[in-house]
């Protein structure tokens, strides 16, 4: 049995020591400072547990051509990024700015009207802008049949008009704008409008004689032609808007500075590397570069006179 005191000694000591340690542990914030700006991120060694980035899609073209178009730039990314580089299709322009505005998408490409309204009611971000044989803007063309009797849009009057979608600039505002300046509404100067949900289908609807007009992206009619002249032959361009300011790609401004800026770079260096400039060519595209805001203001004045944009087919 251990004398008592003995064990009173070893009870003070190893209170001493334990007073020790707390004074130890609860030094001034003066002696240890952590700056926590300046920490990194702990690496996984886990390739599984690397975070993808996901790029939303716009259907600008349909489903397929988008697949076809984007699929070299989405594998740009993956490359240069190092981490896996995921697509997010929304079936709508409304539906992809969704997608951004939730988090589900860390970068995305959309039309100029989904921007302007992104922009407005979420903060959407431009983060670059293509550039096209030297310009970044591109304009809203009113097609028709080859041997169609129409030659401007009064004559549309009674017709069958194909729109794009609710929140294309080219697709759908410009050419209600434009029935805004005659003193009409769609839905009483048509004859009957449907939406196509994206440009390329619109075309072909006229083409193929689903409808005896549409308004459609004229970057998007160049691309489809390009690749399909015999489409040209059986179409008329019977009106061409002013200019507007290129479909941009954005971001939300959510988005980690770390990743935005490493994005933006990339997309940027792009045309002065052989792979990156074969990504963009089969887009269509020249470069992506940094545009002021103000390129974007004859959209916006084309969207604040719109009434309510229609969440189906007039």
């Amino acid at each position: 049995m251990i004398p008592k005191s003995i064990r009173d000694r070893s009870l003070f000591w190893l209170a001493l020591l334990f007073i020790a340690f707390l004074a130890s542990s609860c030094s001034s914030q003066d002696e240890a400072v952590i700056d926590l700006n300046a920490l990194s991120p702990l690496q996984s060694n886990n390739a599984d547990d690397i975070l993808p980035v996901r790029v939303a899609i716009a259907a600008v073209i349909s489903p397929q051509g988008t697949l076809e178009s984007y699929t070299p730039l989405l594998e740009y990314l993956e490359e240069k990024l190092g981490r896996p580089v995921e697509r997010v299709q929304g079936s709508t322009y409304s539906e992809t700015n969704e997608i951004l505005a939730s988090g589900l998408a860390d970068i995305a490409f959309v039309c100029t009207g989904a921007y302007i309204q992104g922009a407005s009611e979420f903060g959407m971000e431009i983060l670059v802008v293509p550039e096209i044989n030297g310009e970044s803007v591109y304009y809203s063309w009113v097609i028709v049949p080859v041997k169609s009797p129409i030659n401007e849009i009064a004559d549309l009057r009674n017709r069958v008009f194909a729109f794009t979608d609710p929140l294309s600039l080219t697709g759908w505002m410009y050419p209600n704008y434009m029935l805004l300046q005659m003193g009409e509404r769609p839905e009483a100067f048509f004859g009957r409008t449907f939406f196509t949900y994206s440009h390329d289908q619109a075309i072909r609807a006229v083409a193929d004689g689903y409808a005896d007009g549409a308004a459609v992206d004229s970057l998007i009619y160049n691309y489809l032609i390009e690749r399909e002249p015999s489409i040209a032959e059986r179409l008329r361009i019977i009106h061409r808007s002013s200019a507007f300011g290129m479909p941009p790609v954005v971001v939300s401004p959510d988005i980690q500075p770390q990743l935005r800026l490493e994005l933006q770079e990339i997309l940027l260096d792009m045309s002065g590397d052989p792979d990156g400039l074969a990504a963009l060519d089969t887009l269509g595209i020249d470069r992506f570069v940094l545009v002021e805001g103000q390129l974007y203001e004859s959209a916006r004045q084309v969207e604040l006179a719109m009434p309510v944009q229609p969440t189906s087919s007039p």
